[in-house]
């Protein structure tokens, strides 16, 4: 049985996570692009439009700009010299559904046309080669450079230093040491890297930098969304969220993907039906699992702890597989969803197009989602409700001062 509503839970207001080495890379940035050939900019699969760094976006524009990229036509090259090319990677291929990938691309690729965008995954050999591949034909297209630079970024723990040792490894024959160490939780790297040699012929070299977090999440539903959304993928430091207000919004997600046969399901004892309630389900998790407390309750942090831990490691995995449909779904309004940041609903005037070009409709839906999550973005930007108010609070004080040396000046 299908459930017939999914309710949105209550969300908390997102904390604020910005170390000061997150700072230093940002300032710092410009700086290391005016040696850099090629951004490889890594982006979580499960969240392709979350985890776009906006707070690294003004200089990659600049550095494009000051490479001979047209500003009104980013396709279009005005003069060429050194190569500049923006690579995305979404990696973590194998926990979204095969399904969404070609629509997904095509998509992005009308949004974005000056991106080059992969899908990868570390643990598959030919992802690896065909970024190799890739980098090669770039450093090929310009002989006359002595080597290529790469430049890794990215938010924490989306797999940079895992990519530039697996393509160490692919790039370089014989036996290699691991380069750099990795950490499941975020912000391992905490400084650019040394460089490192990913290719012997063309030269090719690359530098690991640290994940950069958005240094405020936002106001509102919105930034309360984004922080869940992140926390979830390990993406911001383990702590700052409770994990039952986190297992809440996973709960909610998988119903959307699959609300009649969700992932969780399995963890249920056998003949459990859907449930949108969170308290609920964690003790029929909890019992299932043995969790209990001295006195026979049931555990329900720890078992929201699992449930989140389940998702990273393996069910992820499960909510690739293909969304079950009813037999009547291309009678009645269909609601789909792929990764945590799309879901759209297939009204009864689409249907003839969803029966006729079903790759084509999703690819449809695909582009009217970055479109809304573009225009939500820059309408934050303006009412400025991605900036804290301890940042505006520094702004007003810092133009407070500049005022006050104008007028001493005087």
């Amino acid at each position: 049985m299908a459930l017939a509503r999914i309710p949105m839970p209550l969300l908390p207001n997102p904390p604020s996570w910005f170390p000061g080495h997150m700072m230093k890379f940002t300032k710092q940035l410009p700086a290391f692009l005016a040696r850099t050939d090629v951004v490889l900019e890594i982006r979580d699969s499960r969240l392709p439009l979350t985890s776009i760094n906006r707070t690294l976006e003004g200089a990659l524009r600049r550095w494009r700009l000051e490479r001979g990229w047209d500003a009104n036509n980013p396709t279009n090259r005005l003069f060429a010299g050194q190569a500049c090319e923006h690579v995305v990677l979404l990696n973590k291929r194998d926990l979204v559904p095969e399904w969404g990938m070609e629509p997904f691309r095509r998509a992005m690729e009308k949004k974005f046309p000056h991106q080059q965008l992969l899908f990868t995954s570390w643990h598959r050999p030919r992802d690896v080669r065909t970024l190799n591949e890739l980098l090669v034909k770039i450093a090929n297209r310009h002989p006359h450079a002595l080597e290529l630079n790469v430049l890794v970024i990215g938010m924490p723990n989306v797999g940079k230093s895992t990519l530039l040792n697996t393509l160490r490894h692919m790039g370089i024959k014989g036996a290699t040491s691991k380069a750099f160490q990795t950490s499941a939780n975020p912000g391992k790297t905490q400084t650019l890297s040394t460089r490192l040699k990913l290719s012997l012929d063309p030269p090719i070299y690359a530098y690991d930098s640290p994940g950069v977090m958005l240094p405020f999440l936002g106001l509102g539903e919105e930034g309360a969304e984004r922080g869940v959304k992140l926390a979830l993928i390990a993406g911001i430091k383990e702590g700052l969220y409770d994990m039952e207000a986190l297992a809440a919004y996973l709960l909610y997600r998988l119903n959307v993907l699959n609300p009649i046969l969700p992932a969780y399901l399995k963890l249920l004892p056998p003949g459990s039906q859907p449930t949108s309630d969170i308290h609920e389900f964690l003790e029929r998790l909890g019992q299932r699992m043995g969790m209990l407390k001295k006195r026979g309750e049931i555990d329900i942090a720890r078992a929201g702890v699992y449930f989140v831990t389940w998702w990273r490691e393996e069910g992820g995995l499960l909510t690739a597989k293909p969304a079950a449909q009813p037999s009547s779904s291309l009678d009645a309004p269909v609601v789909e969803g792929w990764g945590f940041d799309f879901e759209w609903e297939c009204k009864q005037e689409e249907l003839e197009l969803r029966r006729q070009d079903l790759e084509l409709f999703r690819q449809t839906k695909m582009e009217q989602c970055i479109e809304d999550y573009l225009e939500k973005t820059d309408r934050e930007e303006r009412e400025e409700k991605n900036v804290s108010p301890t940042q505006i609070k520094k702004r007003l004080m810092m133009e407070e001062k500049m005022r006050r040396q104008a007028k001493h000046r005087r």
